[in-house]
């Protein structure tokens, strides 16, 4: 099975170049390449005696990045091209002649010049690991050995549909209650630091003790004023600081993201989606005849949270040394009952494929009706939050009024 080479972390960039044709004349154009020797030897195949190459700003973000959904449209289309009979190169070719993103189109066009030297497509999509997965490639190399790529092509495609989606409606349960927390945050910063101080001059003219709901409210505003900007830089620190943390240490990022399964509400979504991506990933792999050890490869990098990948690791090492899989599963404690009974209900009638795409399933129907509930309630929450902010600003503001004119 061919592996993917790690260390290919590598961008393409496009390249403004000039020079002379071989007849002499002055010829200029742009290059999408990763690196400026790959540059030269396409000008040199083309006879161009290259004078100037400079790199091109601002290539590989926007428009130029690939994306998950960029890939999958790729599986899907070579998909149907082989189905079509084209032979594969030929289909890698009407594909990179219809995309209209220029990295997208040298990956393309990189893939073609690799298989056209005699590599197999598992072994060039294993040269650009960063957008091809283990997934990816395992069942790739499983429909070149049994003469159904374009079938094992569609399941990729229609995996990382299912997946997508998964990430999407998980995205929208994470993000939700952030807007919340961050316009809330951003009303009421803006009330203490723009509105409060106007009323402060006025209140000092009273000559009369002020609510203590108005001197919390002006002793905020204060402090608000005085660190504002310290406290934008400690946000901002903050989370440069958990990120970098993520990348540089696994146990650091284990650890975080085992304090985000025990979330209250949200907790329980991360868990449904993390075993549905499991269940789905290792479902596809073994309905398509690659062996659950190297399934459980590439599960271990498609739950998305490293606790969960930790103990599928367990798994895959409890797996090797000829434990069952719903046992192995139990011992980890990280999945519920109802999938391990279900596996071990697959081991055992043979239909272990069948009762993964069954539990995934279940889960991803089970994050979509959290996600509802959370969303649901979220709705009044935000309404309510942003009128104890800005009502309770008001009310502190002008309740001394409301006693000076009492008193008069």
């Amino acid at each position: 099975m061919p592996r993917a080479h790690r260390g290919d972390d590598t961008r393409p960039q496009r390249w403004r170049w000039s020079g002379r044709d071989a007849d002499g004349r002055r010829v200029a154009g742009e290059i999408i390449a990763i690196r400026r020797e790959d540059v030269i030897q396409r000008l040199v195949e083309q006879r161009i005696l290259v004078r100037r190459i400079q790199r091109k700003r601002g290539f590989g973000t926007g428009a130029g990045r690939i994306g998950a959904r960029d890939i999958t449209l790729f599986a899907r289309q070579m998909a149907t091209l082989l189905r079509a009979g084209l032979p594969v190169l030929q289909g890698l070719g009407v594909v990179a002649s219809g995309v209209e993103k220029p990295a997208m189109r040298h990956l393309m066009e990189a893939l073609s010049k690799e298989v056209n030297e005699g590599a197999s497509v598992a072994e060039a999509l294993g040269r650009h690991p960063r957008h091809f997965g283990e997934l990816f490639i395992h069942l790739v190399a499983a429909g070149e050995q049994s003469g159904t790529l374009e079938r094992m092509l569609d399941r990729v495609a229609t995996h990382k549909e299912k997946v997508e989606r998964l990430q999407s409606r998980v995205r929208k349960a994470l993000w939700y209650p952030a807007v919340v927390l961050v316009t809330g945050g951003i009303v009421a910063s803006l009330l203490l630091i723009k509105v409060v101080p106007r009323f402060e001059g006025l209140f000092h003219d009273f000559g009369a003790e002020l609510p203590a709901l108005t001197r919390l409210t002006l002793a905020l505003s204060e402090f608000a004023r005085d660190y504002w900007v310290w406290g934008c830089a400690f946000v901002l620190g903050l989370t440069l600081l958990v990120q970098a943390g993520q990348r540089r240490s696994s146990t650091f990022a284990t650890r975080l993201h085992a304090l985000a399964l025990r979330l209250p509400i949200l907790g329980r979504i991360l868990e449904a989606s993390c075993v549905a991506r499991y269940c789905r990933t290792l479902a596809t792999t073994f309905a398509a005849g690659v062996p659950l050890v190297e399934g459980l490869e590439s599960a271990t990098g498609a739950t998305g949270n490293h606790d969960f990948s930790a103990a599928i690791g367990h798994i895959r090492r409890d797996v090797l040394d000829g434990q069952p899989l719903h046992i192995a599963m139990r011992q980890t404690r990280r999945f519920p009952t109802l999938a391990v009974q279900m596996v071990a209900i697959g081991e055992e009638s043979g239909t272990l494929d069948q009762m993964l795409e069954r539990i995934a399933d279940h889960y991803e129907q089970a994050v979509d009706d959290r996600v509802d509930v959370l969303t649901s309630l979220l709705e009044p929450a935000v309404i309510v939050i942003l009128g104890v902010l800005v009502g309770g600003l008001v009310v502190a503001m002008y309740l001394p009024i409301f006693a000076l004119g009492g008193a008069i």
